[in-house]
């Protein structure tokens, strides 16, 4: 077994996890991380792992997706999931902890461990010899720009302007139509507004509660994108006349051009997931949900992804990364975490997990595990390194899996059929590459 050390830059989940998946295959680990020498604006504390948001890491059944997630991270005995169910408080049907005990615990299990190596220190460049950077959505500027001049880094995000994504699934295919405009073809799914369903969205979403951003992201986020909100604050019929005119289009139900239409673009190759074009918004999730199941047909919708306006430095992966979240051309440099173009908690730190896992293998010249897009974990790594013009981060949800081979009636008997699919594939990986 090759015993070099591996650097790992980045303490919070996909640092340490990366980390705990190096070190109990016998592999040494030098973990740096800028704290306590600096700190992030968002970062406090000294500990790893440290959670800067909520100290929920979401729902734990198999019919949702995080829940999945959780199944197949437990099945490769991942340290931050072990953890977090040491450390849990009460939350219903989720896995939530005391975020200083989660820290601390996390901390102590790596600093303790005789095959970690901790260093604090600022990095500026990439480090020689087997690495995995995992330094989340606030990079310092030093290190971003030494990953800015890899290949493919030209297209590097400083900031993540999202809007919704829902499930194509979730969509009331009676009040949408698919056409784009002037009847040149028909790449758009639409959801036709009448004078009145406007006029009710509009005072909906004038009324709706804004997510709070840092002082240090207001400035970058708002001269790179304009939030719809914001957008329609100018006059209420500005957005009428701006992403939600429907020139150009007829609703086939009435063969007339409707008031306004909200339009729906394709997000990936499958046709699973739609995004809402314009949509970028700094609303509360909740708020969302409620303000955009207003639009018709998207009474019901499924959200994959809400949108997000924050600080977020991250890759352009279909550009930069290949395998397991491999640079490519370069198998013995990695990226995990927000920084790779996954989004949320678990996310982050099943990049981590997957990209040690990767690294170990190309280190002992094994060939690399498929996790394959029947599994979270699997899709997500793909998502980051498949060809798309419009990447955006990905939390994980159902409509990233590869579909099934059969019709299945019902959103929770879908998701069960997924679930089980999902933990035989890996169960089988498993077997298969030894993990």
């Amino acid at each position: 077994m090759n015993k070099e050390r591996v650097t790992i830059v980045g303490a919070g989940l996909a640092g340490c996890e990366a980390a705990w998946q190096l070190v109990r295959r016998g592999v040494p680990v030098r973990l740096i991380d800028m704290k306590p020498v600096k700190f992030s604006p968002a970062h406090k504390s000294e500990g790893f792992a440290e959670l800067v948001c909520s100290n929920s890491l979401k729902a734990e059944h198999l019919t949702n997706a995080s829940g999945l997630l959780k199944a197949e991270m437990r099945a490769l005995n991942g340290l931050i999931l072990a953890s977090a169910e040491k450390c849990r408080v009460p939350a219903g049907g989720a896995l939530a902890v005391d975020r200083h005990l989660f820290s601390e615990t996390i901390t102590g299990t790596l600093k303790n461990h005789p095959l970690v190596e901790f260093e604090s220190a600022v990095i500026d460049r990439i480090p020689d010899g087997p690495c995995i950077i995992a330094t989340g959505p606030l990079t310092d500027p030093a290190l971003t720009d030494a990953i800015s001049q890899l290949p493919g880094a030209k297209a590097l995000h400083f900031f993540d302007a999202a809007a919704p994504i829902v499930t194509a699934e979730s969509l009331d295919m009676d009040k949408v139509f698919r056409a784009s405009r002037y009847d040149r073809g028909s790449d758009y799914l639409n959801c036709p507004m009448s004078e009145d369903e406007y006029n009710a969205f509009y005072d909906a979403l004038m009324d709706a509660e804004l997510a709070e951003l840092h002082d240090f992201e207001k400035k970058l986020v708002f001269e790179g994108c304009l939030a719809v909100e914001i957008l329609a604050s100018r006059g209420r019929q500005t957005l009428a006349f701006g992403p939600l005119k429907p020139v150009g289009l007829k609703d086939p139900r009435t063969g007339k051009e409707p008031y306004a239409v909200v339009q729906l673009r394709q997000e990936n190759e499958a046709g699973t997931l739609y995004n809402l074009v314009g949509f970028q918004t700094r609303l509360k999730w909740g708020e969302q949900k409620r303000v955009f199941s207003m639009i018709p047909g998207l009474e019901h919708a499924e959200f994959a992804r809400y949108g997000v306006m924050h600080r977020n430095t991250y890759l352009n992966g279909p550009d930069m990364l290949g395998q397991n979240y491999a640079l490519k051309g370069n198998p013995l440099l990695r990226f995990a975490g927000q920084l790779s173009g996954v989004e949320g908690y678990m996310e982050s730190t099943a990049s981590g997990m997957t990209a040690a896992i990767g690294l170990y293998c190309a280190m002992n010249g094994l060939p690399e595990p498929d996790f394959t897009g029947r599994t979270i974990l699997g899709a997500l790594a793909r998502h980051v390194s498949t060809p798309s013009a419009n990447f955006q981060p990905m939390n994980a949800n159902f409509g990233i899996l590869e579909p099934l081979d059969v019709r299945v009636r019902g959103k929770r008997n879908r998701y069960e059929k997924l679930s089980a699919r999902a933990i035989d594939t890996l169960n089988e990986v498993i077997q298969t590459y030894d993990l």
